[in-house]
């Protein structure tokens, strides 16, 4: 028996390595060191093309739409919105669970899966981690203006003040939401900035201008890439990455305490928070997807933004979807078995009611559509991969919107049921925040390099080194 396994073992090892070997490279077109950064920066340092600024000025008036929009009910009141008696949350609250969503897939790559030693991350992380900020930023919108008095926002913040007793509710959702949003703003902006100190220090290196030079100079902190300041970086970016991690978790699920902590049927489900957090790296990663392919197409990063990267995001998209799908026959299965005939209701109320057609339109872009992508074909055809993560995005927006219209339009007393219409302030309003995303993104290509440079380079050469021993076992 043991001589069995003495005669395996080399021809295991010898198969590991001739898979390696025949394994497609990170970087495609045997890029040298010198070819990342020239290639990554020169986005950066030209003047961007008739493309940008059409999308940036159409993003540009969608935030203007919607700022205006967001100022109008501000003046007026939130009677401006379609909302009643029965349906007090809808558009709002539906457009802020969506937004957060979409900014976890950002912590996901660029923490967790840097944790995991996950190379393949080098050419997304930094496009995701600005997705992350971006999101959340348009997500923080929404509890803002549901507060009826924006300007006085900051009375959510447990601060010593002159008010006498009156302090911040700790069991009101949207404290909580308050403090979600701002940890993981602040985490999340903090391991970007952290991750793009080397990559200023190269825009310092190679600007042409004085004013290009001291900003770059300005905020890369006086990076000098020796071997103490490489070793305290990459100490600090791994404890960063151990903070970041547990907000995937904690984020998302203090986001569905705002229903699970109810008592209204369709809302009080243990299974919330590990269903909103499977929902949120679906629709994050579908999100990614839909960025990276743009970027690689538009700024011409082909080489860099591979199919490989593109097949590996889109398998985390079928595993996601797939706990999606267990979550919405869990849900049914949960309210037969619970015998509550108002559960029961809310449930048969989503598949067959005034908002079926939402419902089944949230069931076809998250859990059949995404089935598409167990074929190889599919996952390697660009354009099939772009246009199913738009659906899979439009899915994860009415899974919100199913989940918070239609547990409240019918309420315990017939009496009381209402329907519900969004008016045209809240779809400005929604507009305005796709404006403001794609505004600070489009802004970001322009002026920050999109890809990690030094994290890139690092992928490279581990690669390569793990290449070489399999190369050289085949030479005779």
């Amino acid at each position: 028996m043991g001589e069995v396994l003495v005669g395996a073992a080399p021809a295991i090892v010898s198969g590991r390595k001739a898979r390696v070997q025949a394994a497609a490279p990170l970087i495609a077109g045997a890029k040298s060191l010198a070819d990342v950064t020239r290639d990554v920066c020169a986005p950066v340092g030209r003047r961007p093309g008739a493309a940008w600024w059409a999308a940036f000025l159409v993003a540009v008036a969608a935030l203007g739409a919607g700022a205006a929009a967001v100022a109008y009910q501000v003046a007026t009141g939130i009677g401006t919105w379609g909302l009643n008696t029965t349906v007090g949350w809808a558009f709002d609250i539906t457009n802020f669970v969506f937004w957060i969503g979409i900014g976890h897939a950002g912590t996901l790559i660029s923490a967790i899966l840097f944790l995991l030693r996950q190379r393949w991350r080098t050419s997304v992380n930094r496009a995701a981690e600005a997705m992350t900020l971006f999101a959340v930023m348009c997500a923080g919108i929404f509890p803002l203006i549901h507060m009826g008095r924006p300007w006085l926002a900051y009375w959510v913040l447990p601060y010593p003040n002159f008010r006498g007793p009156l302090w911040v509710n700790f069991r009101s959702p949207l404290a909580w939401d308050a403090f979600a949003i701002s940890t993981y703003f602040i985490i999340s902006a903090t391991f970007w900035y952290v991750g793009l100190l080397p990559d200023l220090a190269t825009l310092r290196d190679r600007a042409k201008t004085a004013l290009g030079r001291r900003l770059a100079g300005f905020f890369s902190l006086g990076w000098d890439g020796s071997a103490r300041t490489w070793h305290r970086y990459e100490l600090v970016y791994l404890l960063l990455a151990g903070l970041a991690t547990p907000l995937v978790v904690s984020v998302h699920t203090i986001v569905s305490w705002d229903f699970a902590t109810s008592v209204i049927p369709g809302w009080h489900a243990t299974i919330f928070p590990p269903y909103f957090v499977a929902g949120a790296i679906f629709s994050g990663m579908a999100m990614v997807l839909t960025l990276m392919i743009v970027a690689r197409t538009v700024l011409g990063l082909q080489d860099y933004i591979t199919v490989g990267h593109v097949d590996v995001m889109a398998r985390l998209v079928i595993a996601t979807s797939g706990m999606v799908g267990l979550a919405y026959l869990t849900e049914f299965f949960t309210a037969a078995y619970s015998g509550n005939a108002y559960e029961q209701f809310v449930f048969l109320n989503r598949a067959a009611g005034p908002f079926a057609w939402a419902y089944w339109t949230m069931v076809a872009c998250n859990v059949l559509v995404p089935q598409l992508l167990w074929f190889r074909g599919v996952r390697h055809n660009m354009a099939l991969v772009f246009v199913l993560s738009l659906f899979v995005n439009v899915g994860m927006w009415f899974e919100r919107f199913v989940i918070i219209v239609t547990s409240l339009h019918r309420d315990f007393l017939p009496a009381n049921w209402a329907g519900y219409t969004p008016t045209l302030i809240e779809v400005a309003t929604f507009v305005g925040s796709f404006g403001l995303f794609f505004t600070l993104f489009l802004l970001f290509c322009r002026f920050v390099p999109v890809i990690a440079i030094a994290e890139v380079k690092g992928a490279m050469v581990a690669d390569r080194h793990e290449r070489a021993p399999a190369h050289a076992e085949h030479v005779p």
